[in-house]
């Protein structure tokens, strides 16, 4: 049983994660906290209580950054909607809250229970780059921390990946992130999850079934495909967030990985936090900082992940 805390900024694909981590029998949600990125801070946290009502989840959920460290926020609502649930005009009240920042609720719920909560980061790494400014071993108390993010080692010459927004989001926390002692941190990014898709059949499965957690994550998902038909021309998505929660329960979902420091690192245009390594297993070639061993996912069994993803929603 994997007893997990979910940071997140709660828009499309991360409210199928909560649907996922409430359908498996070995997971147990424990809190929430909201984060800006897919949509505001406030519409992330409405979205959390809206999806805990469809779930009858009752956890504490507590609010958290509405910002970056540094500079204005991105919003991705040409993504996942203005709401971050595809602008479906749904009422979403905001839920009762705790009177701890998000921040605040990670740092005690670790103290709490040392070794026994799983840290699972599904947006921007603020949240967690502040609560480390209070607690820098943080890390440490929790028996891991799963960040969906990064872009794993330097892609082969000629290889084009998908933008890491997690980490372009605020690249001063990612690297903060990146820096801290920790019992296990492991980075499952783009350069995964964007193969990791939910195809045709597969959304057809989900529409035939007519409980509500299987419609609402249907209706929910039209903003998300009219955003990623125009990268492949089909109306399917890759289940980045997803793909988190399912490595964080299931390690043999990932079938490749390597361990090694992880920088954040700018072209000009764009942050990504990438492995020190080559696609073929070298360091690059230039100088760069150290910092302790990042687990990160390098192959995942893609298919078999997507289809327990399908039955969890079906069930």
């Amino acid at each position: 049983m994997r007893r997990v805390v979910v940071d997140t900024d709660t828009g499309i694909d991360d409210a199928h994660t909560l649907l996922y981590l409430a359908g498996r029998p070995d997971a147990e949600i424990v809190a929430i906290t909201s984060v800006y990125g897919n949509c505001s801070e406030e519409d992330a946290t409405r979205n959390i209580g809206y999806v805990n009502g469809l779930l009858g989840l009752d956890v504490p959920v507590a609010r958290g950054a509405a910002e970056p460290l540094r500079g204005p926020a991105h919003i991705a609502g040409y993504v996942h909607g203005k709401d971050g649930l595809g602008d479906l005009g749904r009422d979403r009240p905001l839920p009762r809250v705790s009177a701890e920042s998000g921040p605040e609720l990670l740092v005690r719920l670790a103290d709490e229970q040392p070794g026994e909560l799983d840290l699972l980061a599904l947006g921007p790494l603020t949240n967690l780059a502040l609560a480390l400014r209070i607690d820098p071993e943080l890390f440490t108390k929790y028996r891991s921390v799963v960040l969906m993010g990064g872009s794993g080692p330097y892609a082969p010459p000629g290889t084009l990946l998908m933008i890491d927004a997690n980490v372009n989001n605020d690249p001063e926390a990612a690297r903060a992130v990146f820096a801290a002692p920790r019992r296990e941190l492991v980075m499952v990014g783009v350069n995964v999850t964007a193969g990791t898709i939910l195809d045709e059949h597969d959304i057809a499965a989900l529409r035939a079934t007519r409980t509500p957690v299987a419609r609402f994550a249907v209706e929910i998902l039209d903003a998300y495909l009219d955003f990623y038909q125009n990268e492949w021309g089909r109306r399917i998505i890759p289940l980045h967030d997803p793909l988190a929660a399912g490595v964080l329960l299931d390690r043999t979902f990932a079938t490749a990985w390597t361990d090694g420091p992880v920088n954040v690192r700018g072209d000009g245009f764009l942050w990504r936090a990438r492995l020190m390594r080559t696609h073929d297993g070298l360091p690059p070639a230039f100088a760069y900082d150290p910092a302790p061993p990042t687990r990160v996912i390098t192959a995942v069994d893609a298919r078999r992940f997507v289809t327990d993803f399908v039955a969890v929603l079906t069930r």
